[in-house]
């Protein structure tokens, strides 16, 4: 691959060939302001370069100047980016403290519906340019835009992974048309073998767009950390990457592990020691990164509680998905076997599509059993 056009985040460049930049993302509420300003110091003091954090109310915006001018005189500098997922007119009120604005082409419908996406890209653009912010279009196959409808190429991927790339490429072209050159990609999954495909894909096309790279909802370590392998490093390798983050589900104050796990992925690559004879096993537990938009910090726990009761059923085929949030967790959850979306104080068990119930968390790791059960006695 040849190097990528250079875009500055903050007081670092990426792409141009330019060393891989680390990323991770603050897990406490963002109107939580010491914590989470406690939480970007350390991310920064461990190495994270880009700190993320979630926006999605006036309330999250507010406090997130406060989290600025806190940061501002910590120990290591800190280049915070804001996640945007429905509310793109909070970039407004963010643009001034962040140094890069993150927004996901799939949930620009919410807010609006009767609105072009065209035009609230514009106007994210335009409050990027005037604050010189770096844009990233967040592309995340669990969240698409349902107007891209099935748009499969013909070969052995997805509609879903075709639509992911389409809808990266789509973006880029507008935003090329209104002569912003700072942006970078992302085309996430939580299936390393589509993260490899869309993102070959789009360097392809694209070969002068920087790309962040990521699998999302790797879940728990060590798993998570293979998965990550499995899905970065053959893409580092080819010179595919100009950033990284690795989506840990681990509690706020490991969160530094995303930041490890990203330097032993560089340094495997340095080393020629490639992952790219991974195999999966049958039972595939996919489960999110904690983030602000989390509703309840017993998440974690029952993902952990989830990986290990089901610690026999390696060999199983089956898919259970442990999500912390509304954002991503109803579209993730409808793609396992078994799905947990998890509330504030309940549980929703799904089985793919199918809402079985909602329960409390201390009731639901037995529900969840249950219903493993009788999923695979169907299967015989």
């Amino acid at each position: 691959m040849g190097t990528t056009r250079i875009i500055q985040i903050g007081t670092i460049k990426i792409g141009g060939g330019l060393p891989v930049a680390l990323q991770s993302m603050a897990a406490t509420k963002t109107t939580d302001v010491i914590r989470t300003a406690e939480t970007c110091q350390r991310l920064a003091d461990a190495g994270a370069e880009v700190v993320r954090i979630a926006v999605d109310t006036l309330h999250d915006a507010e406090a997130l100047r406060e989290i600025h001018g806190i940061v501002q005189r910590g120990t290591a500098h800190v280049n915070l980016s804001v996640d945007l997922q429905e509310n793109y007119r909070l970039a407004e009120v963010v643009a001034p403290f962040v140094r890069e604005i993150r927004y996901n082409p799939g949930h620009l419908h919410h807010l609006e519906p009767e609105t072009a996406w065209q035009t609230k890209v514009e106007r994210i653009v335009q409050i990027a340019r005037q604050h010189d912010c770096a844009l990233r279009i967040g592309v995340n196959c669990g969240s698409l835009d349902p107007a891209l409808g099935e748009t499969a190429d013909g070969g052995r991927q997805t509609a879903e992974e075709s639509a992911a790339v389409l809808s990266a490429l789509q973006h880029a072209e507008f935003i090329d048309t209104l002569g912003f050159d700072q942006f970078n990609v992302s085309i996430k999954s939580s299936d390393p073998q589509a993260v490899l495909f869309a993102n070959r894909q789009f360097a392809a096309k694209r070969p002068d767009v920087p790309i962040h790279l990521g699998l999302t909802e790797a879940g728990l370590p060590p798993m998570g950390i293979e998965k990550s392998r499995a899905a970065l490093e053959p893409l580092l390798a080819e010179g595919i990457g100009d950033t990284l983050r690795v989506s840990l589900t681990v509690p706020n104050d490991r969160k530094a592990e995303e930041i490890e796990a990203g330097r032993l992925i560089l340094q495997n690559v340095a080393a020629g020691k490639v992952l790219t004879d991974w195999q999966p096993e049958n039972l595939n537990i996919i489960s999110c990164p904690a983030c602000a938009r989390v509703e309840s910090e017993q998440f974690v726990a029952l993902a952990e509680q989830v990986q290990n009761a089901t610690r026999s059923m390696k060999d199983i085929p089956l898919t259970i998905a442990v999500m912390g949030c509304r954002v991503n967790g109803p579209g993730e959850t409808d793609h396992a076997d078994i799905g947990l979306w998890c509330g504030k104080t309940v549980v929703n068990l799904k089985r793919g599509s199918t809402l079985i119930g909602s329960f409390r968390y201390d009731e639901v790791l037995e529900k969840m059993l249950n219903e493993v059960d009788r999923l695979l006695a169907e299967r015989r």
